[in-house]
């Protein structure tokens, strides 16, 4: 499903119901699984990627396909490798070229038996579930800091519990502190000390626990306000001590012109009309921001410079290689120097009459090009319905902001 988007007037002062944390969700159903707990979890994210691991988790077969579901994958992986059985996980075409062999490799020298059904390093896999010995292991933290939780989550059950030595620059470290935190939360007994983490072999506490929302679904409202330049936005559920790396996004915005005011259980943003003349930063503790800050900066006309995404051409998509390709339709011309820095000096090229954008199966595509119509009234989202897989309300929230999307194609 496509859509057609352009924007009516309404009023500056609105309310966006954000969705609960994907993020939280996830670890949280792993450790709750692990724990064997009856208690309940609150506000637990109504999204794909969620609910297919919860699907799995309450599930009686032994064959599962998670689709398009990164983090399901291999935190999946870690949780069936201990659970008796024989488990085979598959995914989307996309999740087969996504790279898992330093998760396998590093489960099966923690004790378990994990074998690949096709192209050696990648899903689908045949796991043998049995008891986790644990131990020492050093592994490298460059690639998937999911590949890390997935990890440390099922530690507390391994029968030497684990010392796991990240090597490498460590990506997305503040993921790493999250599930870090979850699991203190949760009972488990954690030392971190630097790069070196040790997880004792004591099991979680059964406990109900309330999951907050999203910051990173908050990033794309950042997004609408400093494009349009004008306007208050009013953002629910969201807390400045929070347990998301993303959080620190509000430093960030306030260089585009956005500032943030917390009040309670809710988050003002509102424009100041004032934006840096070029914005450049590091994002590896913030990789899924990439997105929305490279659109808005184009669409604002503040060049940047962009570090730290090495891990973006591993997601749902190549994101570096989206972005350049998709902000050429509207004008924009940027350059990725290989991995490791995405960039825009101002260079612009004609942009088509039309613009369709495609999202790649890529949620954080469609959100991050709804801005655009800001700009290009009438632009089109390609699978529009992608948005499913973290915030499926999420072009119904934008239209209390005046985006009308309507259905085409």
């Amino acid at each position: 499903m496509d859509r057609k988007l352009c924007v009516v007037p309404v009023a500056v002062r609105n309310r966006i119901d954000l969705p609960a944390s994907k993020s939280i969700s996830n670890r949280a159903l792993v450790i709750h699984a692990l724990a064997n707990s009856s208690e309940r979890l609150e506000n637990l994210a109504v999204c794909d990627d969620t609910d297919v691991l919860a699907g799995v988790l309450s599930s009686n077969d032994h064959r599962f396909d998670i689709g398009h579901a990164g983090s399901a994958m291999r935190f999946l992986t870690a949780y069936l490798s201990r659970i008796a059985g024989c488990w085979e996980l598959t995914g989307s075409s996309r999740m087969l070229q996504r790279p898992i062999g330093i998760l396998v490799e590093a489960l099966n020298r923690l004790g378990a038996k994990i074998t690949y059904t096709g192209r050696e390093g990648y899903p689908p896999l045949r796991i043998y579930g049995s008891a986790l010995t644990g131990g020492r292991l050093e592994i490298p933290a460059s690639v998937s800091s999911q590949f890390v939780s997935a990890l440390l989550m099922v530690a507390p059950y391994m029968y030497n519990g684990l010392e796991l030595e990240l090597t490498g620059k460590v990506v997305s470290r503040t993921y790493i502190d999250m599930t870090l935190s979850l699991m203190k939360t949760f009972g488990a007994v954690v030392e971190a000390e630097g790069n070196c983490i040790r997880v004792r072999p004591e099991p979680y506490a059964a406990i109900p626990y309330r999951i907050e929302n999203d910051w990173s679904a908050a990033s794309y409202f950042y997004e609408w306000t400093a494009v349009a330049g004008s306007g208050r936005v009013e953002l629910s559920g969201l807390f400045p001590e929070s347990l998301q790396g993303d959080a620190a996004q509000q430093e960030l915005w306030a260089q585009l012109g956005v500032q943030t005011c917390f009040a309670g259980e809710t988050v003002q943003i509102e424009a100041t009309g004032d934006s840096a003349d070029r914005l450049e930063y590091d994002f590896v503790r913030m990789p899924d921001l990439v997105q929305s800050f490279a659109v808005a900066c184009c669409l604002k006309g503040v060049p940047f410079c962009f570090s730290g995404v090495e891990t973006l051409r591993l997601k749902e998509t190549d994101r570096t290689e989206a972005l350049v390709r998709e902000l050429k339709k509207l004008g924009y011309v940027l350059q990725a120097a290989g991995n490791r820095v995405l960039s825009w000096q101002g260079e612009t090229c004609t942009p088509d009459a039309h613009p369709e954008i495609e999202t790649y199966h890529d949620h954080r595509m469609a959100m991050a090009f709804a801005s655009a119509a800001l700009r290009f009234p009438g632009i089109v989202v390609r699978d529009a319905a992608v948005v499913s897989k973290s915030f499926p309300a999420f072009w119904e929230e934008m239209g209390k902001l005046g985006l009308q999307a309507g259905v085409c194609g």
